[in-house]
């Protein structure tokens, strides 16, 4: 079977390209130029070249393929020019999902996010059918993917693009080149970068336990449906000490209240926007931290048969795979 990965350089997609070419897929991806390929290496992948900005490449990319996996996005929670996460999130997802239908494609799986669906006040799990909006969306980054998802399930109303959607909660493991803002968290704990932190919760999954979470969907999730695919759900000062534990460090001991850690993320990203590079903190990072994002993965459970590992094996891999790469 012919299918195709977008995103297939980056954390997950090339996680979900492992997957494939160890089923046996004929593995087509698409990727920018200048996007790095080192996670390519070791896979026998059919390499074509192009961008979600790019419509006359996706139709190229998705030409005779049977299947289409969605996973790029630009995933930034701060950007100096907004557009940019539109671009590629919302108007990119438009048109490569045309493109499939035109290709007449069999079957699309779309990585969309748990920063598309809405949150708990009691602070316990949420799942597929929590409600929430567009304005319940924090920052531009959880807007364009809201956005965008929007854009999928229309299209399979309207037009009968045969897509599943799958929501990954927050993907811990090997290959996080950038690395993602998660990533770059878990970096800096190892690392004993992180002297303090604020009160927040995160679900945390292993990004292999996502990648097998795709396929499962696209085997046997149903059409105009969405699945969590999350992991174990920890308040950010146990996630700190499981690392600190694995590393051989003291935990962070200091608890910064939310107010006090805005006005640095305030000039953090002027000081960004001024000279350049990535702020150390953002606001929309402070204002979702005021809210524990727990999800349930139950239905993707009961439906697509998903299991997830233990976090402590995800954190694990991940200190094992940054201090190979000589970042520790």
């Amino acid at each position: 079977m012919q299918t195709l990965v977008t995103g297939a350089t980056g954390f997950v997609g090339a996680a979900v390209a492992r997957h494939l070419c160890a089923r046996g897929d004929a593995v087509r991806v698409l990727t920018r130029s200048g996007s790095p390929r080192r996670n390519l290496a070791g896979l026998s992948v059919e390499v074509v070249t192009g961008d979600l900005t790019d419509p006359s490449s996706l139709a190229a990319a998705v030409r005779g393929c049977s299947a289409l996996y969605h996973v790029a996005a630009d995933y930034r929670l701060w950007a100096r020019r907004p557009a940019e996460l539109y671009a590629v999130n919302v108007d990119g997802t438009r048109s490569l999902m045309r493109a499939a239908l035109d290709a007449g494609v069999g079957r699309v799986v779309y990585t969309s996010s748990v920063a598309t669906l809405g949150l708990r006040r009691d602070g316990g799990p949420a799942d597929e059918t929590t409600p929430v909006g567009l304005d319940d969306m924090i920052g531009d980054y959880k807007r364009s993917k809201y956005l965008a998802e929007k854009v999928v399930r229309e299209l399979v109303a309207r037009e009968g693009l045969p897509a599943v959607i799958v929501n990954p909660s927050t993907p811990v493991g090997p290959g996080d080149l950038k690395p993602t803002p998660t990533g770059r968290m878990v970096l800096d704990a190892a690392a004993g970068r992180m002297p303090a932190y604020v009160d927040t919760g995160l679900n945390i999954v292993h990004v292999d336990d996502v990648a097998a979470g795709h396929l499962a969907a696209g085997a046997s999730g149903v059409v105009g449906e969405r699945y969590v695919l999350g992991g174990t759900d920890m308040t950010l000062a146990a996630i700190l000490a499981m690392i600190a534990e694995l590393t051989g460090r003291p935990p962070p001991r200091i608890a910064l209240p939310h107010r006090a850690v805005l006005p640095i993320a305030v000039v953090s990203e002027l000081w960004a926007r001024v000279f350049g590079g990535e702020p150390l903190a953002t606001v929309d990072g402070v204002r979702m931290s005021m809210k524990k994002m727990f999800f349930s993965s139950a239905k993707a459970e009961r439906v697509l048969g998903y299991r997830a590992r233990p976090a402590r094996e995800a954190f694990a891999d991940a200190i094992a795979w940054f201090r190979a790469e000589g970042r520790l």
